[in-house]
């Protein structure tokens, strides 16, 4: 690969049956994980599926892992979830007050995130794309089933067949979608310096939010778990 860099892709499924993307209200159903020539998904116990995507990245060499508005709802949701469920993750977000987002935020969050998953550096290929396309048009495009809402309505309205095939292939899409920029998508991959790394670590082994630390201006670290070593 031109780029030097191993992509992955990766995508949520949530249940919404209560009407609600809230991250305190509504749990993780699904996570696609998309690497070259294989497609896995992730389902069962909440805690569970959490765990198990975590301990996948760490096996994977490290490299790109792209969504698809990752940065404003896959990973601040995943995130959430695993605090709520004292899931220990190695999930560093660092908001981005840099980078404005005409996206709908989740409930709790007030912008963007920069991140890294262990040694995976994220890239949000919306940035790439932007509204140039709905990822319907791209799924279109490169042969993928048709995308449908990010979200599950509930636990009845999807096979548990239905909700595999769409969280493995919009993964797939996020990953397809960074390598068809080549080399060019590096301008794009997320950016967060060690100490910033450093910051995420000492606030979850301290049991301390960013904000306890560190003023709203400045960077703002949300670590997967608090307090939990």
């Amino acid at each position: 690969m031109p780029l030097g860099h191993d992509i992955y892709g990766l995508d949520i499924e949530t249940d919404t049956g209560a009407g609600s993307i809230d991250p305190a209200e509504t749990r993780i159903r699904a996570i696609g994980l998309s690497v070259r020539n294989a497609d896995r998904t992730f389902t069962g116990d909440e805690a569970t599926i959490l765990r198990q995507v975590d301990e996948a990245l760490a096996d994977l060499p490290g490299g790109i892992l792209a969504t698809w508005n990752g940065a404003t709802f896959d990973l601040p949701f995943i995130s959430d979830r695993a605090r709520l469920l004292g899931v220990a993750l190695d999930l560093t977000l660092c908001s981005d007050r840099r980078r404005r987002t005409t996206r709908a935020l989740l409930p709790g969050h007030d912008g963007a995130y920069r991140a890294t998953w262990g040694a995976h550096r994220h890239l949000d290929t919306f940035r790439i794309y932007g509204d140039s396309g709905s990822t319907g048009t791209f799924s279109a495009i490169f042969g993928f089933p048709r995308r449908r809402a990010a979200t599950i309505a509930s636990t009845d309205d999807l096979l548990h067949e239905a909700m595999h095939a769409h969280a493995a292939s919009d993964a797939r899409l996020a990953r397809v979608l960074a390598e068809r920029k080549g080399a060019g998508v590096l301008r794009y991959v997320d950016q967060v310096s060690e100490d910033e790394d450093r910051i995420g670590l000492d606030l979850a082994a301290a049991g301390q939010s960013a904000e306890d630390r560190m003023p709203v201006e400045s960077v703002r670290v949300r670590p997967a778990v608090a307090g939990i070593a």
